[in-house]
């Protein structure tokens, strides 16, 4: 009897040995599975806004005098220097407008000293009853019509001398110029109505403007005092830009938020801000798409997993997690922006350090028993 019993538990045992290993048979048979751990980061929000390029200074170069167009002093397109000669304008009959006036003024100034000599004379004669009380006062009016004649002579020389000056046409600051609109020895009728002889932009500095909706300003704006940043993530003074033709471009470009508009337009919602960019190479050019990434949040310790390891079904968004025993779980999450390129911020669901899968999303499901390759 013994013996028999001996035997059925052996029986038993073998039979449990037998079964153990027929449930850890789907571990072994389980697939490799890329996974990764969720980590946490400090890290910027960006919203992106097209914008435009403006040269800060936009000045158009005209003829105010009339007169033929004689010389342009410079090629299309080139960089001016402040001061530089542009354009001539035929100055013969300024120039002698500039002579006559001179001449009319010493005229006025000769008569001037004799009156004021006459009367000098006559004030004294007065005093010794030698002339009357009526000669003198004649001759203080005689006197004040030379200063007034002197004064109209001074203005009409000065008013020469300046039109004589506007038959050099000067550029204001140091920018580039535009192609000009008319060729030496056509006609400049400036004299009436100023005519635009070419565009000059100071474009050493230019200004990425864009418009932004109320709301985002104010988000911005609780995490600014005195117009500097709260948050040191969020910097202001180095504002990420790109172009549609980054590859042709030089350098990196970044702004930095001088405007904000104190107006809304009540029809779009939104109002008017400007970043400086510096523009040492000349990459940039008035009228340019520009694209601005403005930092509206900064997170110290943001949770991030990879975007593309993140699912949607009708109950929203998703990841499946991997547990201590090397199973799948459906997890549902609360994302938040995308940053450093693919990865996503994640505002609830996970937790740093928590396994996900990353790739054969189609291949896993909740439950499945799966072999974690952990990604470098």
């Amino acid at each position: 009897m013994k013996f028999k019993y001996i035997l059925l538990a052996i029986a038993v045992v073998g039979m449990a040995a037998g079964c153990s290993k027929k449930k850890a048979a789907p571990e072994e048979g389980a697939p490799e599975i890329s996974v990764a751990k969720a980590f946490v980061d400090s890290v910027t929000v960006y919203q992106t806004y097209p914008g435009t390029l403006k040269a800060i200074n936009t000045v158009d170069i005209v003829g105010r005098v009339n007169g033929y167009l004689q010389a342009q002093h410079f090629k299309d397109g080139d960089l001016v220097q402040k001061g530089q000669v542009l354009f001539t304008i035929e100055s013969s009959s300024y120039a002698d407008a500039v002579q006559q006036a001179q001449a009319a003024l010493s005229t006025s100034l000769a008569s001037q000293q004799y009156a004021s000599q006459h009367y000098a004379a006559l004030e004294k004669a007065l005093k010794s009853d030698a002339v009357s009380q009526m000669e003198v006062n004649e001759a203080r009016s005689a006197l004040d019509q030379a200063n007034a004649s002197v004064s109209n002579a001074r203005a009409a020389l000065e008013t020469a001398r300046t039109n004589l000056s506007y038959c050099t046409i000067r550029a204001p600051f140091r920018g580039h110029v535009s192609a000009a609109l008319l060729d030496p020895g056509a006609y400049v009728s400036g004299a009436g109505a100023p005519v635009k002889l070419a565009t000059i932009y100071e474009d050493a500095q230019l200004n990425a403007e864009f418009n932004i909706d109320d709301r985002s300003m104010q988000e911005i704006l609780i995490q600014t005092a005195n117009g500097r940043t709260i948050n040191p993530l969020l910097n202001l003074d180095s504002i990420p830009l790109t172009f549609s033709t980054d590859s042709i471009i030089s350098s990196h470009y970044y702004g930095r938020l001088t405007y904000i508009s104190p107006e809304i337009d009540p029809s779009t919602g939104t109002l008017t801000m400007r970043a400086l960019v510096d523009n040492p190479r000349g990459d940039l050019h008035d009228g340019m798409y520009v694209t601005i990434s403005l930092p509206s949040q900064g997170e110290a310790r943001a949770v991030l997993v990879k975007d593309a390891s993140i699912s949607t079904d009708q109950l929203g968004k998703y990841l499946y997690t991997v547990n201590d025993s090397n199973k799948v779980v459906y997890t549902p999450v609360e994302t938040g922006s995308i940053v450093l390129d693919s990865m996503r911020i994640i505002k609830s669901g996970i937790h740093p350090g928590e396994t996900y899968v990353t790739k054969a999303l189609l291949k896993v499901r909740d439950g499945m028993t799966i072999k974690p390759v952990l990604e470098p």
